[in-house]
Formats: structure tokens, C-alpha cells, sequence
């Protein structure tokens, strides 16, 4: 294929109601799930980078992505042929409170086409101007930000974690300002553009905003859009297609939760209008990974004071939005008890999944009970009593290769002496005590199992990674591109594609946070500014 026989279909446009009226102009728009806006054109754009994977999706050959062409059209200066661009139209509840309508502020689909493979994708461009749902923001994305989306998406598919994805990243030439802390003190950035590859953008504040205008004509037109187009499995939409479908958007939340539960990743900003119906992790603004464990931690400034998009609590604020996307629905499907008995079931669901996932990352060959809840339970305290790099210690552990009779003959330095790089802190002796007993309960508990050494350790480095996009890494690489050097951004994209498989010579993507990020800016907590 070339750039020119991509297939756009662009059916949500032309199923679903669109605004009748066109241009930027700042308005609330009503009985319409979108809006024809054009990308802003750009004084000189320049690919910075590509993920190959992504234009396979797409059909697209290296020497496609490669021309001029590429570039033009997914910065936004070029429409190709069939090309419909539009901003969505959505609500959302942000940090608990409702906010109306919110939509599509800078991001600019450029339409969805169908590959080879009769698989759908949608293409939609982050930072590539103004629409009406901008409000009083420009509608534009800086590099720093442009650098984490593009790499956190890719890192997290092959990481195992339902997301969006992203195929480029590309400088506008541009300068773009902006108050990153917040404090007063703006400054100009370069501008970028990513384009960012889904299936399917609808949130649950896509719903959300037309149930809150009582609008129950287009919600129904957009429920049944998306069952017939992202859910076919499912069939003819009808009320009982209605409760199974909403089902369905359950478990892939809930699963998605315990996916990012599992790799140490905490979203920052779950708020309804960031939450993909497909239940795909969508929106990296101030994300960021567990480093030191802490259950408490978040990575947005925006959040520090309330903590309630902490690490710990991202199951329950899915539970929350999920209760939220089916308060809407209700005006469709008419009746209550079969929503509420599906969002009763999610606390069963996800800790499922939890038992499963955690069961994994300790080698286990299957859940326990209340035995190993408890182990669990008491391992998440230890990692408190010090400092402890949760990505390190999940890879120190596989290596843990003690049986029962070793482990009480060996004092406790020696038996954590295994896991001790994992550690920020000074070792002391009663952290050491702390520890060396739950890796003595651990001893026992592996004993129960009939896996050799080698297979529990070749399991466990299967889903815990050794490399993960810390915060810091994206920094440094951030850093080097704003001085046009994008080396950096290519090899953490290249590393992040292996991130489970120790890999010769990038020791350096696999180290604990360094001391001198621990407080500077973009290394560990972050603002939602772009």
C-alpha cells in the first residue's frame, strides 16, 4: 500500500449525528457526537521518529513513513485523499466532579481506515490545533509530552497492556507556551505532534455528556454504533445485547486494571473522559511507575493533596467511573438491576484477576486462598519498611533460589542479600529481620508447588518486566531531543520492545531511579500540563 490507497471508511461520521456547524469556534455542541474541524498547518514539521510496528497496522512500508508525504499528513498539513477530520464531543467526571462538556480540545481524527487485514483503525493527531471543544486553550502539544505519549503507548503494548497506540512523532517547527509547574513563569517549547492509532476513541464520557442532556436519541445511536462496529461479536443491538455489552466493558476495565496493577503503572488522571469503552489504557498525561513501593503515590501534581488516582486506588476509581457509564446508560436500557448486579460483580472480577496476576509474579503455580492473600498482604508491607524498587524486586526474586532447609539455616543478610539491589536505602538489621521472614514464609510456600527453580524463574521473568518507562528515562530523552539529538528516544523505543528479556549493553535502562531524579522536574511527579 502507499500513503494515497489508505482505506478510509470513516464511519463514524457517517452513522452517527455531526454537528452542523464547522470551524473552531468554541461552542457547546448539542444533539451531535462530532465535529468537522481541519488540523492547523504547520511552519516546519520534522519526523523525529516512527514505530514501525505500528505502520505494519496500517500497511505502511518504512519507505512510506519515510517520505515527505507521511510527514505532511500526519503533522496535519496535508489531507490525503478520503481523509474526514473531526473532534469528538464528550463529558466526563474530572477528579469526581462532573464537568460537562469537555471533547476533543487538541486532538484532530483524521478518520478510520480498514487494512488489508479488514482490521479497523482510527487515526487521531494529538496537538494539531484548535476545535470547538478547546475552550481557552490553543489546542497544541509540546515535545516534553509528545516524547512520553509516543514512547509510554508503544511500551505499554509490549509490556502485555491494553492501549492505544501511536505510529508518529513529528516537530512542528513551532514554538509553543506554556506554565509547566503552574507557578507563573510560562515559557516557549517546541511544538509536536503525535498520531495515535486505536481501534476506537470513544471514552465513557462519550456517553456521558448526550445521558446528562437527557439527549437518550443519540445516546442510543451511539451505544448502537459502538456495539455493531467495536463489538460485532455481540449482534443485533437490543436490550439484551445492551447488559452484555456493558458486561463485556466491565471486564476489559477490570482487566486492564489488574494489568496495570501488575506492571507497576499508575495513570494520574483516571477521570471518566480518560476511561476507553474498549478498556484500553488511553491519554498518558502525568503517568508514571511505582519506584519505591508506595500504594500512596501518584504522579500528578494536580492530585498531590487527595491522593484519589494513587496506585492503590486505581481499581476502585474503575469501579467508580464504571457506576458512573452505566448511570447513563440507564436512560437507554430502561431498567437498573441488571446494571447494578454487573458493577456489584466487578469487585469478584478484578480480584480475581488480581489473585491470578500477583500469583504469577511470585512464581506461584496457582492462586491459594487465604494462605496466600495473607502472604501477599504481609510481602506489600515489607516492601514499605524500606525503600524498595518494586520493577527490581519482582526480577531480583526469580532469582531467589532457597529451599525450606537453607532458608532457616541462612542468617538474614544472606537470605536478602538476593533482592537487596532492588533497595533505595541503607539496609539495617530490622529491615533485614522484616524481610528475611517473608522470604522464609515464601520458602514454604514454593515448596508446595512442583516447579523446578528454573521454571518458576523463566515464568516470573515472563510477566515481570526489567524494563519499564521510568520517568526519568523519558526525561533524559526529552532532554536530548529539545537539543534536536533523538538518538535516545529510537533506543528507548527499541529497548521497551523486549522489556521482559535482559538485553546486552542496555544496563542502564534497567537501573533504580538515581538519587538526582528523585525531585527534579519530568523525573518523577508531573504537571497535566502539556
Amino acid at each position: 500500500m502507499t500513503l494515497q490507497s489508505l482505506n478510509f471508511d470513516n464511519r463514524f461520521l457517517h452513522q452517527l449525528p455531526v454537528d452542523p456547524l464547522q470551524g473552531i469556534g468554541r461552542r457547546q455542541v448539542v444533539g451531535a457526537c462530532a465535529s468537522r474541524i481541519k488540523p492547523t498547518a504547520v511552519a516546519a514539521p520534522k519526523l523525529m521518529a516512527h514505530a514501525q510496528e505500528v505502520a505494519d497496522l496500517l500497511n505502511l512500508s518504512p519507505q512510506d513513513c519515510a517520505s515527505p508525504e507521511f510527514t505532511q499528513a500526519f503533522v496535519g498539513n496535508k489531507l490525503l485523499d478520503a481523509m474526514d477530520p473531526y473532534a469528538c464531543c464528550y463529558g466526563g467526571h474530572q477528579f469526581g466532579n462532573w464537568a460537562g462538556q469537555l471533547g476533543d480540545g487538541r486532538a484532530i481524527n483524521l478518520g478510520e481506515i480498514i487494512n488489508q487485514q479488514g482490521q479497523r483503525w482510527a487515526l487521531q493527531l494529538k496537538g494539531a490545533g484548535q476545535t470547538p471543544y478547546s475552550r481557552s486553550a490553543d489546542g497544541l502539544a509540546v515535545l516534553r509530552s509528545s516524547v512520553r505519549e509516543f514512547l509510554c503507548s508503544e511500551a505499554m503494548h509490549h509490556l502485555g497492556v491494553p492501549t492505544t497506540r501511536a505510529l508518529s512523532l513529528i516537530l512542528t517547527g513551532e514554538k509553543v507556551l506554556r506554565d509547566m509547574l503552574y507557578d507563573g513563569h510560562p515559557e516557549y517549547e517546541q511544538g509536536a505532534v503525535v498520531c495515535r492509532v486505536a481501534p476506537s476513541f470513544t471514552r465513557f464520557g462519550s456517553f456521558q455528556i448526550h445521558a446528562s442532556r437527557g439527549d437518550t436519541k443519540v445516546l442510543q445511536q451511539l451505544m448502537d454504533y459502538t456495539i455493531t462496529t467495536d463489538f460485532p461479536h455481540l449482534g443485533t443491538p437490543s436490550k439484551a445485547v445492551y447488559i452484555e455489552w456493558f458486561n463485556e466493558v466491565v471486564e476489559r476495565t477490570a482487566q486492564m486494571i489488574v494489568e496495570w496493577m501488575r506492571v507497576g503503572f499508575v495513570h494520574g488522571v483516571m477521570n471518566t473522559d480518560n476511561m476507553s469503552i474498549l478498556g484500553l489504557t488511553i491519554d498518558y498525561g502525568p503517568y508514571g511507575w511505582l519506584e519505591p513501593f508506595d500504594p500512596n503515590w501518584t504522579p500528578n501534581t494536580t492530585d498531590a493533596e487527595h491522593r484519589r488516582y494513587r496506585f492503590g486506588q486505581q481499581p476502585q476509581i474503575a469501579h467508580w467511573n464504571l457506576v458512573q457509564l452505566a448511570e447513563a446508560l440507564v436512560a437507554v436500557i430502561g431498567e437498573v438491576e441488571p446494571l447494578q448486579a454487573i458493577i456489584n460483580d466487578y469487585p469478584r472480577l478484578y480480584q480475581q484477576g488480581w489473585q491470578t496476576m500477583i500469583a504469577t509474579k511470585l512464581g506461584l503455580q496457582a492462586y491459594g486462598g487465604e494462605q496466600d492473600l495473607a502472604l501477599f498482604n504481609d510481602l506489600h508491607q515489607s516492601l514499605q519498611v524500606i525503600e524498595t524498587d518494586m520493577t527490581l524486586f519482582f526480577r531480583c526474586l526469580a532469582n531467589y533460589n532457597f529451599s525450606p532447609e537453607q532458608a532457616k539455616a541462612a542468617s538474614d543478610a544472606q537470605l536478602v542479600d538476593i533482592i537487596s539491589a532492588a533497595y533505595y536505602q541503607p539496609r539495617t538489621e530490622s529491615s533485614d529481620q522484616d524481610m528475611a521472614a517473608w522470604l522464609r514464609r515464601y520458602n514454604e510456600r514454593l515448596a508446595q508447588d512442583t516447579h523446578s527453580h528454573s521454571v518458576r524463574q523463566q515464568r516470573m521473568n515472563q510477566v515481570n518486566p526489567l524494563y519499564v518507562m521510568r520517568n526519568y528515562l523519558a526525561q533524559l530523552a526529552i532532554d536530548e531531543a529539545d537539543q534536536g539529538d533523538f538518538d535516545k528516544v529510537h533506543e528507548l523505543l527499541e529497548v521497551m520492545r523486549q522489556p521482559y528479556t535482559e538485553q546486552i549493553g542496555k544496563e542502564e535502562y534497567a537501573q533504580k531511579r538515581p538519587d538526582w531524579a528523585r525531585e527534579r522536574v519530568g523525573c518523577s511527579m508531573l504537571s497535566c500540563s502539556s
